[in-house]
């Protein structure tokens, strides 16, 4: 009987080590991205870039003086009617007021005077040929008649030019026009004003604001750390999360001596006309570095007990937290000093979920 037991354990025991290794060797289940967490996540690969730096400024938005005419109105008179209100769109060649005057008068009537003295001239010019031609005058007269004409015909151009000058048509009513397409940004005319002759003011200010200025103001400081060409990003109060990119392009080598700074000009495109001229504004402009370093997307770290963190993708299966040590962060790129290597992919849209995932 006890030689009955004695194999028996032994198999026993052979099939309870053959159960534990078996056990052994199956591998652990472990942390899996579901589809739907797989769909939401965004990745960036860690590259090296050269290390920027970044300097803030605060300046104003400006309509571009190239394209910032003064309205001045070329005769005096009392206002009939205004067409437009500051802040208006208006298209080159719009009616902007009108202006009842006497002098349109004048230039009306020198113009019918030029008029009638060239069809005068160029009667006596025919009437002279003719007596030359019957020989009752001398070439002399002809030539003298010739003259009279040309002076007519000279003086009926410059009359012609100060009616296109003056827009002067039928009666004593004088148009002020848009000179270019944009907006009204100065008014200082009403209806039934009376307006001198010799009125020195404008009247309109119009703006076309495709581009704007973005003037950026420089303490003492700080001037050697700008130069031509510097990229910036511009972002106003209005719009405060949007950013609005350019270059500087002009640096105006004057110190202002109430303010101790000197200006530098960015240049914008606005064709979407979300700047508006004097609106406040913060320009940050950038200035690149020899050295290069390690950089990713600012929003991937995790900040968490005074350390940083990246989550490492490979696959849906192979998810991992890394610890970085963070060289300098600049906006929306944060350059890495120790933890992760190029062509790392690290997530960017989800990763806290992911992280606590990780840790529990």
């Amino acid at each position: 009987m006890k030689k009955n037991i004695i194999p028996l354990f032994i198999s026993l025991l052979m099939i309870s080590c053959s159960q534990k290794e078996v056990k052994k060797e199956m591998p652990t289940k472990g942390f899996e991205l579901s589809n739907t967490m797989l769909k939401s996540i965004t990745t960036a690969k860690a590259e090296y870039k050269n290390i920027e730096d970044i300097y803030s400024f605060y300046g104003k938005i400006s309509a571009d003086k190239n394209s910032y005419i003064d309205v001045f109105p070329l005769v005096g008179g009392n206002v009939m009617s205004v067409n437009v209100e500051l802040g208006d769109y208006v298209r080159k060649g719009q009616v902007l007021a009108t202006i009842r005057s006497t002098e349109l008068a004048e230039i009306q009537k020198d113009a019918s005077d030029a008029k009638n003295d060239l069809l005068v001239a160029q009667n006596n010019l025919r009437v002279a040929k003719e007596m030359y031609e019957g020989k009752l005058n001398t070439e002399r007269d002809v030539l003298d008649a010739k003259s009279n004409v040309q002076k007519a015909q000279d003086q009926m151009q410059r009359s012609s030019a100060v009616s296109t000058v003056y827009n002067v048509k039928k009666g004593n009513l004088y148009s002020v026009l848009a000179p270019i397409s944009g907006f009204i940004v100065h008014k200082n005319i009403n209806k039934d004003m009376q307006l001198r002759s010799d009125r020195s003011e404008n009247i309109f200010d119009v703006a076309n604001t495709t581009n704007v200025w973005a003037i950026m103001n420089i303490n003492e400081a700080d001037i050697d750390k700008i130069s031509l060409g510097m990229p910036a990003q511009v972002s106003t109060l209005s719009y405060p999360d949007k950013i609005f990119h350019g270059k500087i392009d002009k640096i105006f080598k004057i110190i202002d001596p109430e303010t101790n700074a000197m200006q530098a000009r960015v240049v914008l495109d606005n064709a979407a006309g979300l700047l508006i001229p004097d609106s406040k504004a913060t320009i940050k402009v950038s200035k690149s570095d020899s050295s290069t370093a390690i950089a990713v997307p600012s929003k991937a770290i995790i900040f968490d007990d005074n350390r940083s963190f990246v989550v490492v993708f490979k696959s849906r299966t192979d998810v991992k937290i890394r610890e970085i040590k963070v060289l300098k962060q600049l906006g929306d790129i944060t350059y890495i000093a120790e933890g992760l290597k190029e062509g790392e992919q690290v997530i960017t849209n989800n990763q806290l979920l992911i992280y606590r995932s990780l840790n529990e």
